[in-house]
């Protein structure tokens, strides 16, 4: 596979997991577990590991959906999206339709995350993350936990990019509103908000050992 793009060649691993090639489907898995892992771990920490493993098993399934220049990563994670959304709207017992791009993860899952962050900073970004409407945590989370280009995001949450760009900037302005309002000091405020992409990158470290 050499000269190989790397497209391509995660596209050759799950072709050949498909087939029945089990070391390709580890090889896959391990390429990708901790991105799965952390859209999954500040969302519904105690059902994380059964939505990893569904998310996965999907992939698997998907043998006619996957276009022959598609990424593999971001047509994963939105695989992630449908499990997650799927998950939320069994949960309701009382079959209201959930509005993804109004309802927040604390409206859904309304259990503390047990996540233990080593700075004040990051603890204070994780439960702003949570009190956003899930649509919109999806949108930071992706765009800066992942890097993913605006086109990726957009193709995930299945938008027009020009949609996901406004809805980038709508999500960063509210997250900064959270954090506004629960911070204890001005000082902490401008720290978490002026260095918002490494803070994210410190948290895309961390998630997935916690």
């Amino acid at each position: 596979m050499s000269g190989s793009s790397p497209e391509l060649d995660e596209l050759a691993l799950l072709a050949a997991w498909q087939r029945g090639d089990e070391r390709a489907g580890k090889q896959l898995v391990e390429r990708h577990y901790s991105s799965v892992a952390r859209f999954f771990i500040n969302k519904d920490r105690g059902n994380a590991a059964d939505l990893i493993q569904r998310t996965f098993l999907r992939l698997l399934e998907a043998r006619d959906r996957m276009r022959g220049d598609s990424n593999v990563r971001a047509f994963l994670l939105g695989i992630a999206r449908n499990v997650l959304y799927e998950h939320f709207r069994r949960s309701r017992r009382d079959g209201e339709r959930i509005d993804f791009g109004a309802r927040s993860v604390a409206d859904l899952a309304p259990t503390p995350t047990s996540l233990i962050a080593r700075e004040r900073q990051s603890t204070l970004l994780l439960r702003a993350l949570r009190l956003l409407p899930l649509e919109l945590q999806l949108i930071l989370e992706l765009y800066y936990w992942e890097e993913l280009s605006a086109r990726e995001v957009a193709d995930i949450l299945e938008l027009k990019e020009g949609t996901a760009r406004t809805r980038i900037r709508r999500a960063r302005i509210l997250l900064e509103r959270e954090i506004a309002k629960m911070s204890e000091t001005p000082e902490i405020i401008n720290s978490t908000i002026s260095d918002l992409d490494s803070w994210a990158r410190r948290l895309r470290e961390g998630l997935p050992r916690a």
